[in-house]
């Protein structure tokens, strides 16, 4: 069976493309069709793409392409099917020899609309367009009145693109239920779930005395502080659990590559606190982009993670933070409710307010976790799993 791969575009690195990365580790000869290769903004995470077959659209060679990742969106479409397009800037390429196309859509652009030709179009759905369906998002650019107005005209068209992309689809592999709910609201198409991998022999953990019957209590942990991160996007709302930690007073460490800003605007609310605060010892620590082993460790050594994420989509890292026996703090929202048992392995907080945070992290400080529990949830959400189920569904369907 000859396979292709294709992704929105690659410059940040995130569950999406953790997910494009196992899928390239299950078929390694598989090339990688992308609108955008930007392998200097990948910091630590450059490597993982190195001896790979990308295949870029004509898009990489417009100038200050890194600055024009949000426009390209409405040149995506012409940028998927131009892989079709014999002797065009894409050097000819296209899928004529491939059984089977597996797309990774991240709901930013629009990899369906390649045309297909004889093969069978996978699509892994993290989720429909976040922006046109009216979901969070990380710009806020409905807050000008002139983008506004071209903004909706703008994704009125988009959605009938999507639309008649999501028909180009064979078969859809949604990232969580919520997702498919989704897919099945804006599409009407049904998905199967195969949630993303979560690679636990990263963690280290699997044969780690500190898994042993360790219960955890907040109050008498070693460690000293709360962790949040990831991409750090508004969506996020890292604001809030600033917050929230400011008003308790306590630790909190934030890793993560900023998008569209909000890592200066987070820098800025700290820097003008009121003066009643800014006498307090700072427990805010900003960590940048971390490898790996740098994200493991702080997971084991952090009382909780805390996720405050809106409609998350599936939300890879309160899974890690499990695999890591580490307890979750998470907005009962999205796909994060599949994930988190509330009192077992974490605790849900019900609004997106300070107040009901703040609640939740006192009642977290009085409550016990056990780290195996949280291990053991974790294992549901594996690499291992993720390659069999899609190995299982490729050969089902194709």
């Amino acid at each position: 069976m000859k396979i292709a791969l294709v992704h929105d575009y690659i410059k940040e690195y995130g569950g999406a493309e953790r997910v494009l990365e196992a899928l390239h580790e299950l078929y390694p000869k598989a090339p990688v069709f992308t609108s955008v290769y930007l392998p200097s903004y990948l910091g630590p995470h450059k490597a993982r793409f190195k001896d790979w077959d990308i295949r870029t659209s004509w898009l990489q060679y417009i100038p200050f392409k890194a600055k024009l990742i949000s426009p390209f969106r409405l040149l995506s479409p012409s940028a998927f099917r131009s892989f079709s397009a014999k002797g065009g800037p894409a050097f000819g390429w296209d899928f004529s020899g491939y059984d089977v196309v597996i797309s990774s859509a991240t709901g930013a652009y629009f990899p369906n609309t390649l045309t297909k030709k004889r093969a069978k179009l996978i699509c892994y759905c993290h989720t429909p367009p976040r922006y046109l369906y009216g979901y969070a998002t990380a710009r806020e650019w409905k807050k000008n009145a002139i983008f506004r107005v071209l903004g909706a005209v703008a994704n009125h068209i988009l959605r009938m693109v999507d639309y008649k992309a999501s028909k180009n689809v064979d078969y859809y592999i949604a990232n969580s239920e919520e997702v498919a709910g989704r897919i099945r609201k804006f599409y009407r198409k049904e998905a199967t779930v195969i949630y993303p991998p979560v690679d636990l022999a990263a963690s280290k953990l699997a044969s780690s005395v500190q898994l042993e019957n360790r219960e955890l209590n907040a109050n008498q942990l070693d460690a000293s502080y709360y962790l949040a991160g990831g991409r750090l996007a508004r969506p996020k709302h890292i604001d809030l659990i600033v917050d929230a930690c400011l008003e308790l007073d306590v630790p909190l460490k934030i890793f993560g590559k900023s998008f569209a800003g909000y890592g200066d605007e987070l820098k800025s609310q700290i820097a003008n606190l009121p003066r009643r605060q800014a006498g307090r010892k700072l427990q805010i620590e900003f960590l940048g982009e971390v490898t790996d082993e740098e994200k493991w460790e702080l997971m084991r050594s952090a009382k909780a993670y805390i996720n405050a994420s809106e409609d998350e989509d599936f939300g890879i890292l309160p899974v890690e933070a499990m695999a890591a026996g580490t307890p979750v703090i998470a907005y009962r929202s999205g796909g994060v409710k599949e994930t988190v048992v509330d009192g077992e392995t974490g605790l849900f907080f019900e609004e997106l307010t300070m107040e009901s945070l703040t609640r939740a992290i006192k009642k977290f400080e009085k409550m016990k976790f056990n780290a195996k529990s949280c291990w053991k949830r974790a294992e549901l959400f594996s690499k291992e799993q993720f390659m069999k189920q899609i190995e299982a569904f490729l050969i089902s369907k194709a």
